[in-house]
């Protein structure tokens, strides 16, 4: 059986820079969330927070659900491709901005929609 996914445009190396800064923002956002679930939980809220926590908790939640979704498109070899045209894209854009779905051309298309 033929594999028909698009060879990988980006080196093992910059793969694994990439899979390096995803797993350490990850690990990051994942103790901050269960810091701020403990805080919630410990009822240590300072005095009218508990809107600005729970908008942090959400955040914190969306940051590691995107983290973990990028990861598995790594590891599923579609990490890097853009979502919409499937092109490369560049090893900069993805260190810059490495949650990155779409390619410049195809960014500005869905901003501007």
């Amino acid at each position: 059986m033929t594999d028909i996914r698009p060879k990988p445009h980006l080196s093992g190396i910059q793969l694994q820079a990439l899979r390096q800064d995803l797993q350490e923002q990850l690990e990051r956002r994942t103790r901050q969330l269960v810091g701020l679930q403990a805080e919630a939980e410990d009822g240590t809220g300072a005095d009218g927070t508990w809107q600005e926590l729970l908008a942090s908790m959400t955040a914190a939640d969306r940051a590691v659900a995107e983290l973990t979704r990028a990861l598995e498109r790594l590891e599923d070899g579609a990490y890097g491709r853009c979502a919409h045209c499937e092109a490369g894209i560049p090893f900069e854009r993805l260190k810059i901005r490495p949650l990155a779905r779409y390619c410049v051309a195809c960014q500005r298309l869905h901003e501007a929609a």
